[in-house]
């Protein structure tokens, strides 16, 4: 739930980087509406994954300007964080316009069921442990591929053998023959 709701986020974000502006998009949303949205990323953890964001980089800034002018390394520190602190408050734009996001991709209602649910219990143990959980999940379909596969292929050899019968001795050959060349 947790990747379909980031898909959902950086799909919106791409269509708004890309200038596609639907009649949709511009529509006035209401303020509860808006408040829904905000209760549903923050239960979710819409945008918590960037919130490293403006410490890295920061952290970049510095390491430039300290490479450029490695004399100057406490004047650099300094000021990069006075002016990285200066801006943690431009944070709240981007819950805004995830917000807005989220209110224009799903109703009110939904929203506010998307909030109550994420900050059950269940809701909870479905996001500490939702990652974890697709990792198996994977491994999990990469096995039942395998097998899959493997069956497959059995039951059709099986089957072709019982419609065109082959000798062993061809069935080595197309074994173990290599392509000819040409």
């Amino acid at each position: 739930m947790k990747l379909r709701g980031y898909m959902m986020a950086a799909t919106l974000c791409a269509g708004i980087a890309g200038g596609v502006v639907s009649d949709a998009w511009a529509q006035e949303i209401s303020d509860s509406h808006l408040s829904a949205a905000r209760s549903a990323i923050s239960a979710i953890q819409a945008t918590d994954r960037f919130d490293d964001i403006l410490p890295n980089l920061a952290e970049g800034i510095k390491q430039q300007l300290i490479a450029n002018n490695p004399d100057l390394e406490l004047q650099i520190n300094d000021v990069v964080d006075t002016e990285t602190l200066a801006m943690v408050s431009r944070r709240v734009d981007l819950e805004d316009e995830a917000a807005r996001a989220y209110a224009q991709a799903l109703s009110e209602e939904h929203l506010l069921a998307i909030a109550e649910f994420y900050e059950s219990e269940a809701g909870k143990a479905l996001l500490a442990n939702g990652a974890i959980v697709g990792r198996e999940v994977q491994a999990s379909a990469g096995i039942w591929q395998r097998g899959i596969e493997r069956d497959l292929l059995e039951n059709v050899s099986k089957k072709l053998n019982e419609v065109a019968p082959r000798t062993n001795a061809e069935n080595e050959a197309n074994t173990t023959e290599a392509p000819a060349s040409e």
